[in-house]
């Protein structure tokens, strides 16, 4: 059901509208069909027997209970199909003489059909090319540094460079990029502070307990300002657990192109569709400038004061 599914988006365009009639969406359809709804949007509709018993990650456009959705309807015209055969039937009754035939069985047996669904997007590459209609537009950038911050050592004005840097590297321009750094900026040392601010990167000052709420209406404030086509990087651990799925329901509609860095690769593969992963030290390391130009003269332990603070 899922290939025929997947098959006929192929052959299908949008704008077209998909119906998928079935109790397991949550547990076998969900992942996946977020995924290919964030790169190729289609309008949906589900109905099921029972309600999911969480909510899922697929945006729709309609959902029914099954039951409601047949009362007062009639299907005189309907045809039944044997996928294993590729056969079609016009009435119930041949339809099932069909199924108990030798010939059936033998397809069954020589033709079986998977027992679990196979994933489309899981084998979908990672760090694509740039396409045109993001290559020049804006990227902003939501860097979480209590999960990434900057490695002992390093020059913080390499920081810009680098991800510039990395998204040249994709075919992006970079020459539209904000970067926005999250910390609690009265515990970073004001050398860091400095060096940041001198290359454009604004720093807002949050504490670890709402910098996810925080981060959030940033960037959905940042959406409301900045149509697609835009990109959009989240440098963090946790953005995903915070507001993930709030993110996937915008992509469905949005599409905002994605990138993300994390300080360790993920247990298992996101629900949202990205078009560039990095960990976060290889990303800094993979400046075009030598190592030698990207440490620190000095840095001395000490914190900033409330003055050089902005919040």
């Amino acid at each position: 059901m899922y290939m025929d599914m997947v098959k006929w988006r192929e052959d299908n365009p949008p704008p077209a509208t998909m119906m998928i009639i079935t109790n397991q969406m949550l547990d076998v359809f969900n992942w996946d069909l977020s995924r290919l709804q964030q790169r190729t949007s289609y309008h949906l509709f589900l109905a099921s027997s029972a309600r999911p018993r969480a909510a899922l990650t697929v945006g729709s456009r309609k959902e029914w209970l099954w039951e409601k959705l047949l009362l007062g309807t009639t299907a005189d015209d309907a045809v039944f199909h044997c996928k294993t055969c590729s056969l079609d039937c016009l009435s119930l009754e041949s339809f099932k003489k069909h199924l108990s035939t030798k010939n059936h069985a033998l397809e069954e047996v020589l033709r079986p059909q998977p027992k679990q669904l196979i994933s489309v997007t899981s084998k979908w590459g990672k760090n694509y090319a740039a396409t045109p209609e993001y290559a020049a537009a804006k990227i902003h950038v939501w860097w979480d540094m209590f999960c990434c911050p900057i490695p002992d050592g390093y020059d913080a004005r390499r920081v810009r460079p680098s991800l510039e840097g990395a998204f040249k590297e994709l075919g992006y321009s970079g020459d539209h990029v904000s970067i926005t750094a999250y910390g609690d900026h009265k515990q970073t040392p004001e050398c860091h502070l400095q060096a940041l601010s001198s290359t454009g990167i604004d720093v807002a000052h949050v504490i670890p307990e709402v910098i996810y709420s925080r981060m959030s209406r940033d960037w959905k404030t940042w959406q409301d300002d900045n149509p697609a086509p835009a990109t959009m990087m989240f440098i963090s651990d946790d953005a995903e657990y915070f507001f993930g799925d709030t993110l996937v329901w915008r992509q469905q509609n949005n599409k905002y192109n994605l990138f993300r860095a994390y300080s360790f690769r993920p247990l298992k593969m996101s629900v949202l569709l990205t078009s560039a992963e990095w960990l976060w030290d290889s990303l800094l390391a993979g400046s075009s400038f030598p190592r030698e130009q990207a440490v620190e003269e000095s840095c001395p332990v000490e914190f900033v004061t409330e003055e050089v603070i902005r919040v």
